[in-house]
This record gives structure tokens, sequence and C-alpha cells, in this order.
């Protein structure tokens, strides 16, 4: 048996959770990459109200990609417009709560690129809600990206997207937030034996030897 002394380590210290090395790192990407997404979304948004007439179509790539401006005052992909101020609160309680779990778990960078698209795409939509016309939670926001069959959607809205998508393929990959990975036998089990009740290969659990 391991004694309290020799699990507290050499210098008398508690060992450390597995990852706990990479936290910081993965905190500081997690806030830049959430830092870029704002700004980049701000910064087109800029662009798009410049550049283009409420409601002109300017095709990029012909009727494949097209920019068109509109005023949003629902969420994501102009869906929701009734509940504007559901959403906004919504959005606000997901960046504090995405926030708060990076700066407390975060210690993967695949779970911080994830996380700072959510936290960056999330607040550059709700920069809009908060700031712009007619009034606070009520604000439109700024939509300009134009897919066939498909509801005109910002870069705030993409970052969003693509961070549920990395989201989903971590967590079916079992890829936890601080790095390690979840596996399991090819039972399905996860093929660890804990407790005292727990025998060597060809012992039962008394220790008498299986024949």
């Amino acid at each position: 048996m391991t004694s309290p002394s020799e699990q507290r380590g050499s210098a008398g210290q508690p060992q450390r959770a597995p990852g706990a090395s990479r936290r910081w790192p993965s905190v500081l990407l997690a806030l830049t990459i959430g830092a870029a997404a704002l700004i980049a979304d701000l910064a087109s948004k800029a662009w798009a109200e410049r550049t283009l007439a409420l409601g002109e179509t300017r095709p990029l790539v012909g009727d494949l990609l097209q920019l068109r401006l509109i005023y949003n005052s629902g969420a994501a992909f102009s869906l929701g417009s009734s509940v504007t101020p559901i959403i906004t609160v919504v959005q606000i309680l997901i960046c504090v709560a995405v926030l708060g779990w990076v700066l407390v778990k975060l210690a993967d960078w695949r779970w911080a690129i994830a996380l700072g698209l959510l936290a960056g795409g999330a607040l550059g939509n709700i920069h809009d809600r908060l700031l712009r016309a007619p009034k606070p939670l009520y604000g439109e926001v700024v939509d300009f990206v134009e897919l066939p069959h498909w509801p005109i959607f910002n870069i705030a809205d993409t970052a969003v997207v693509t961070a549920a998508v990395l989201i989903v393929l971590l967590t079916l990959f079992g890829v936890t937030s601080d790095g390690s990975v979840l596996e399991k036998d090819a039972d399905g089990s996860s093929g660890a034996a804990t407790g005292e009740d727990s025998a060597p290969s060809g012992c039962t659990a008394d220790g008498e030897e299986v024949r």
C-alpha cells in the first residue's frame, strides 16, 4: 500500500491532476481565438454596412455564395425573431458559463479552439443585441452571407456552428477538457478493476489459484 507521504511526492506537495501543466497555455489559446473571432465578426459587419446597400445582392461565387445585407432581430441564421430578449439573455449566460469553464477546467488545445470559437461568436452577436437599434436586448444583428436554401448569416454564426461541430466530435471521440481520452475495452467495458475484491488474472478473489 502506498503511504500518504509517498502519494504527496518527494517534495511533500500534492500531485497535480493530469493536464495541469497545459492549463494556462490552453486558456490563453481559447482567449486568443475568442478575441480573433470577435474582431473578425465586428470588422466584417462594419465592412458589410459600408459596402452593401440594405437588401442588395452581390454574387461572389455565382449563385453558390452571395452577399446580402439584412438586419436580423432573431437568433442565429435569422431564426426566433419573436423572442429577441430571451435569446440575448441565453447568449450572455452561455458566454459566462464558457468563460468560467475555460478559466477553471480547460487544459486541452482542441477544447480551447472549440470554446474560443463559441465564446467569440456568441460575443459578436451579443454586441449587436446590446448596442444596436432599436434598444438594448432588442438590437438587430448584421447578417450578410447567403448560401442557396440557407438563412443569411455572419461570421459569428459560423464560429458558433463550427464550435458546436468540434464539441460534438470531441465528445464522440472521448476527448476530455484536460486532454485525456476515455478508452473502452473491446466489450465496451472500462477495463479497469478497482477495490479490494479485484484479483490478478488466474486467481480468485481470496488468492486461490484457478486451475
